[in-house]
């Protein structure tokens, strides 16, 4: 049913589709708005069978969706910056438990200093927290990407966290195609859990483990994330042929075949980048686009076929590892292995700040040319940094 709504209402209506029995929720910004309106839908009966928990915070909303999840119900919840932090510990536990908690994160940048804008600053923090991690182009991947997130985690029994920009994405009005209930629900099918919280049958969950036994469990979760990249690609293929739509997969490639720059991103910067690329390719540029959608596990191998033949790579990182770089970059090195390929990373959009396509254009002008150093922050204030620098000195 297409439905002009908000993003976070569209993200809230598909979770509500995939019909869970525990919401927990604590409101940050960008998020808020996800779980205020799945309360509301749970107030008014419109998600039945529904226990919505308000807790006092962050740490404590992924703690009851441990507890619930382990109890044998579906369960959800949502977060963003300093909250994800802030369940750090929690985070954690859920995947090395195995349970199959779906959470959006709202993604915004850390601080300090405070800042409530977008950048994946939040995500990259806890990308190797053991979820599975996938990163929404638009909205309406968004609501497919959650219906799809219940499957991947249930079938897997591993937490899936989907990444939807916080405000871009989150707070944008549009056009949203909401499925049928009918679809949805036989694409999620019922919740079979792998275990159960049962006082007639009691089983301990989390416990300490020794030196003898932890290196086994930590290979289980990484034998988890190996299965989990046989199963994205599959799993989106059946959502295309149910709902005609082909979100989800490791990524999308805009006119890889014979591109010479290829630009890689992750959310919503990449309607920018494709823009830009059309514009360019009119103008003869040979240029193409990969947007990574599954970012944990990364699909290394695939994404080294689909870039075999480029000439350079343009990275656009929205996240900054302090001394090092952009790490969807250095994920890209990885995935590139030995091969002698100019990887440029493009650390822009941090904090909120505008990624116009007048700077792209630029960037992606000059890169032809061997004029773009290693790493560039796009836009910044040197005149800023300079000053900051000299009273350091002084």
């Amino acid at each position: 049913m297409l439905k002009q709504i908000e993003g976070s209402r569209g993200v809230a209506e598909a979770v509500a589709l995939c019909r869970p029995k525990v919401v927990c929720a604590y409101p940050i910004t960008p998020q808020t708005h996800i779980v205020e309106a799945l309360g509301e839908m749970v107030r008014t009966g419109e998600l039945p069978d529904c226990e919505f928990i308000n807790v006092e915070s962050e740490f404590a909303a992924m703690s009851v969706a441990i507890g619930s999840s382990a109890g044998g119900v579906r369960s959800y919840t949502a977060t963003s910056s300093q909250g994800l932090l802030f369940m750090t510990e929690a985070v954690y536990n859920a995947s090395g438990m195995g349970l199959p908690i779906v959470m959006t994160l709202g993604t915004r940048a850390i601080g300090a200093p405070i800042n409530i804008w977008n950048d994946h600053s939040d995500a990259m923090a806890l990308r190797d927290a053991g979820w599975v991690m996938l990163f929404a182009e638009t909205n309406q991947e968004a609501v497919d990407l959650h219906i799809q997130a219940f499957r991947i985690a249930e079938s897997l029994g591993t937490p899936v966290m989907v990444c939807v920009d916080g405000f871009i994405l989150t707070h944008a009005y549009e056009q949203l195609d909401i499925p049928e209930e009918t679809l949805v629900t036989k694409f999620v099918g019922p919740f079979q859990p792998a275990y159960e919280l049962d006082p007639e049958h009691p089983v301990t969950a989390g416990a300490l483990v020794g030196p003898e036994a932890f290196a086994e469990v930590r290979y289980l979760a990484h034998h988890k994330q190996l299965q989990a990249l046989k199963r994205i690609p599959a799993l989106a293929e059946e959502f295309l042929q149910q709902f005609g739509r082909d979100s989800g997969g490791y990524f999308h490639a805009y006119n890889l075949e014979g591109a010479s720059t290829v630009v890689v991103g992750m959310g919503s910067v990449v309607g920018t980048v494709l823009d830009v690329a059309d514009e360019l390719r009119k103008n003869g540029h040979s240029i193409g686009v990969m947007a990574i959608t599954c970012y944990r596990p990364f699909p290394f191998d695939t994404v080294r076929e689909a870039l075999k033949r480029a000439e350079r790579i343009i990275v656009i990182d929205r996240s900054i590892t302090a001394g090092m770089g952009g790490p969807l970059a250095a994920d890209i090195r990885l995935a590139l292995e030995n091969r002698l390929l100019p990887v440029h990373t493009i650390i822009a959009g941090l904090g909120g700040r505008p990624i116009t396509k007048a700077s792209l254009k630029k960037i992606f002008e000059r890169a032809p040319l061997g004029e773009l150093p290693e790493i560039t922050f796009l836009d910044l204030n040197w005149d800023m940094v300079k000053n900051e620098l000299g009273a350091e000195v002084a």
